[in-house]
C-alpha cells in the first residue's frame, strides 16, 4: 500500500481482526466464503507490510518473495473468483445465479491467466514516491483485456446479488477502483487493495444484517 509498512500493518491487523469476528459470528455455510473476505484482505495487507520491510531493508530476499507472491496470488488469483464465487453461494434467486456462474467463469478464467503469468514472467517491486510498484505482473498486450475480465468478474457480481445491501459495498469499491485508477494508476494493486480492504469491513455489517434477517423467520 501507499506510505508505510506501518500503514499495511495496521489497516492488515483491523481488517483481520474484523474477518474473524464476521466469521466466528456467521453460522450460515452459504455466507461463510463471503465472511471470509475480510479476514483475507487482512492477511494481505500484513504481507504488502513485510514487503515494505523486506524492500527497506536489503539481505531479505526469501521474505521478500515469500510476501509478494501472498500478496499478488491474493490480488490477481484469488479475488477474481472468490468474489463471484461467495455471491453466488449467497444468492437464492434463480435467474441471478444463472448470470453469477457466467462471471465465476470470467473470473476463474482470469485467475488462471494470472496464475501462469505469475510463473513465467519475473516481477520486481519497487518503491517509489512512497508507493510500491509490481511489475511486469503480465505480457503489456493483454493487459488492459485482462483487468477489464478482472473488472467484470469482481465488481459486476456485487450488483447483480439480491443480497440487501451488497450493493453498497460494490458502490464503494467500484468508487475507490476508480479513484485509484485516476490517481494512483501505477500503483494501482497496491494501492486499490488497501482501500478495498478497508471497504471490506461492510461486509461485517451484511453478513450480521443477514444472520439477524435469518433469526427473524
Amino acid at each position: 500500500m501507499c506510505f508505510s509498512a506501518g500503514a499495511s500493518f495496521a489497516g492488515g491487523a483491523v481488517i483481520t481482526a474484523i474477518g474473524v469476528i464476521t466469521v466466528s459470528t456467521n453460522q450460515d455455510h452459504s455466507r461463510r466464503l463471503f465472511a471470509a473476505i475480510p479476514f483475507i484482505f487482512g492477511v494481505q495487507q500484513i504481507s504488502e507490510g513485510f514487503v515494505w520491510v523486506a524492500l527497506q531493508s536489503p539481505g531479505h530476499d526469501l521474505m521478500l518473495s515469500i510476501s509478494m507472491y501472498i500478496f499478488l496470488i491474493a490480488a490477481l488469483v484469488i479475488w477474481p473468483s472468490v468474489i463471484p464465487l461467495s455471491v453466488l453461494s449467497m444468492e437464492k434467486v434463480k435467474s441471478r445465479r444463472l448470470a453469477l456462474y457466467l462471471f465465476l467463469v470470467v473470473g476463474l478464467l482470469t485467475s488462471a491467466y494470472y496464475v501462469l503469468s505469475l510463473l513465467v514472467n519475473d516481477v520486481e517491486p519497487r518503491i517509489i514516491s512512497h508507493h510500491i510498484k509490481y511489475a511486469p505482473v503480465y505480457p503489456r498486450p493483454m493487459s488492459l483485456l485482462v483487468f477489464i475480465a478482472y473488472l467484470i468478474a469482481t465488481l459486476t457480481p456485487l450488483f447483480i446479488s439480491s443480497v440487501r445491501k451488497m450493493w453498497i459495498f460494490g458502490l464503494l469499491v467500484t468508487a475507490s477502483c476508480f479513484i485509484t485508477g485516476i490517481f494512483f494508476r501505477e500503483f494501482l494493486a497496491s494501492v486499490w487493495c488497501f482501500f478495498a480492504a478497508l471497504i471490506s469491513a461492510v461486509i461485517w455489517l451484511i453478513v450480521r444484517r443477514e444472520r439477524l434477517k435469518g433469526t427473524d423467520r
